[in-house]
């Protein structure tokens, strides 16, 4: 089983790379941010931590955490960010970790893809076969966010503004896949990768 981590900014196309895998190859998909959502519900591993640090007051009426209230606390004050950050980011690490190990001994699959923002700087690259870095340019990411998440511009500025260049993403990533136009085009240079790694497998 490959393990594969697919990358980029925000904006990017990440989520229908990885849809595209997931539909056509025998793969395990893990979506981190979906992963994380999981891990601070009620019952599960970062939950009580969380609310220990920031107070009950970011919960919602029904017990789970109020995205909006955590959101408004963290960003806020620095120093709750990087503490939440160091509640959340190893529970997924760990659940990854625990995910591979189980895959590899269960043998279901030929591929097992995480898709995640952050792979470069938790260092994934350790722990995973190799990272792809899905691209595309500013202006084209931008006028996505605007239309599909009715994204501002400051509020692109800001997410922008956090996360890693492209010669880092080129640095640590074997393949990128140049988003720029369609999908369709995108999923071709895709499948060409993993046909590489399909030909490996046959010989």
């Amino acid at each position: 089983m490959k393990t594969i981590g697919i990358t980029g900014g925000v904006g990017c196309g990440k989520s229908a790379i990885v849809n595209h895998i997931g539909d056509h190859y025998n793969a395990r998909i893990i979506f981190a941010d979906n992963l994380a959502y999981e891990l601070e519900s009620p019952g599960h591993e970062c939950y009580d931590d969380i609310v220990a640090l920031l107070g009950r007051d970011i919960l919602s009426e029904d017990g789970m955490l109020d995205k909006r209230a955590m959101a408004a606390k963290i960003f806020a004050d620095q120093d709750l960010l990087l503490k939440v950050n160091g509640i959340i980011h190893p529970a997924v690490k760990k659940y990854i970790l625990k995910a591979i190990e189980d895959e590899k001994a269960a043998g279901r699959y030929d591929l097992f893809v995480l898709e995640a923002a952050l792979l470069i700087e938790e260092k994934y690259y350790e722990i995973l076969d190799e990272l792809w870095y899905v691209r595309c340019d500013e202006d084209i990411r931008r006028e996505r966010l605007k239309t599909t998440r009715g994204y501002s511009d400051e509020k692109i500025d800001g997410i922008m503004g956090s996360q890693l260049d492209d010669e880092t993403f080129m640095k640590y990533c074997k393949h990128v896949i140049d988003n720029n136009g369609s999908l369709d085009d995108a999923y071709a240079q895709t499948d060409a990768y993993l046909s590489e790694f399909t030909a490996l497998e046959e010989t």
